[in-house]
């Protein structure tokens, strides 16, 4: 287990960036097409093709799916996996033609410092469809966390963001696993300081191992919220590989989505695009269609949470002029435990 949304059999992932423009994608490619889903929390997502991923919807599985920056210029990178996908023979078959199946969801982070002229109007074209086809070719089981991907330009309220993932096995050996790019308009932090608010969830020192601060101040319980609207969105994808419906699936993306309320503070605001793909690889089925279902729902859950933390964990600052500090930075000379309040 490398403690990766990979540890699922059959998910592979990959990750491409544009260091000058300081954004990136993250491809999640599946070995053989996967049942999935999807539920959007937040009140200004970005995405693309996710209508199919409805239980009601035609088409069953995905070859891939894609996080991406750019807000909506990143769109353009399922263009270029469905290119490099397309090339591998995979896609939805339509008589002699294929058409791969990659949903898409994007964040913004398009103010970060990094030098983007095509979204100030000075020409040039977009990144993110090369991105796209290069995430794709480098998807494997191993990935690099923080300042990556997706996560290259993500930023919170206080820390930088980043490319988040975590993974567990259930007790009837069903595994499941989180990849996150984490761009929230809250905090992943209790009140500035180093503690994670997903403390309670995590495995090990993951992401410190300092747990909880002795008490919580009032003042970190007030509202906080970083930019203005659209300038933000948490984007995610849970994997398992248990054999699961459509309508399965569409639960579980929901279920996950109290991950994201048990890391960040706040999340799913109208700020938001909060966003949850859900995949199944379908290589073992659940011992119980009720009760599996819903240990299968909490362990993603809490898999989400912990995969915020180690993004923002993992993450290194952007070499920019006030660039967002990291949370190395700030508290990485800390060692746990600390038995008590900073």
């Amino acid at each position: 287990m490398r403690n990766l949304v990979t540890d699922v059999p059959g998910v592979l992932v990959g990750s491409a960036e544009d260091r000058q423009g300081a954004t990136g994608v993250t491809a999640v490619v599946f070995e053989e097409p996967a049942v999935a889903s999807i539920a959007v929390l937040g009140g200004a997502p970005g995405l693309r093709d996710t209508g199919l991923l409805e239980p009601e919807m035609t088409v069953e599985r995905v070859d891939a799916i894609l996080l991406s920056g750019g807000s909506a210029f990143g769109l353009d990178a399922a263009g270029g996996a469905m290119a490099a996908l397309a090339a591998r023979g995979r896609g939805f078959a339509v008589g002699p033609a294929r058409v791969p199946i990659v949903p898409q969801a994007i964040l913004f982070d398009l103010l970060n410092g990094g030098d983007k002229p095509w979204a100030r109007g000075e020409g040039g074209a977009p990144p993110y469809r090369a991105l796209g086809a290069a995430a794709v070719e480098a998807a494997g089981l191993a990935f690099a966390l923080g300042t990556a991907g997706a996560g290259f330009g993500a930023t919170t309220l206080d820390l930088k963001g980043g490319l988040g993932s975590a993974s567990a096995v259930l007790g009837d050996g069903v595994r499941v696993g989180a990849v996150v790019a984490v761009n929230a308009v809250g905090s992943a932090v209790i009140g500035g300081g180093p503690h994670f608010w997903a403390a309670p969830y995590e495995r090990g020192a993951e992401f410190g191992g300092l747990g909880w601060p002795a008490a919580i101040p009032a003042a970190a319980l007030a509202p906080r919220f970083k930019g203005g609207p659209g300038a933000n969105t948490t984007i995610a994808l849970v994997a398992t590989d248990a054999v699961l419906t459509k309508a399965q699936a569409k639960r579980l993306a929901i279920a996950a989505h109290d991950g994201f309320a048990r890391a960040l503070r706040p999340a799913h605001a109208p700020l938001d695009g909060d966003v949850v793909f859900s995949a199944a690889t379908g290589r073992r089925p659940l011992a119980d269609p009720v009760f599996g279902l819903a240990e299968l729902c909490l362990a993603a859950a809490d898999c989400l949470a912990r995969a915020i933390a180690r993004g923002v964990h993992a993450a290194t600052a952007l070499d920019r002029p006030g660039a967002q500090p990291a949370w190395r930075d700030r508290f990485g000379t800390l060692s746990p435990p600390l038995g008590g309040p900073l």
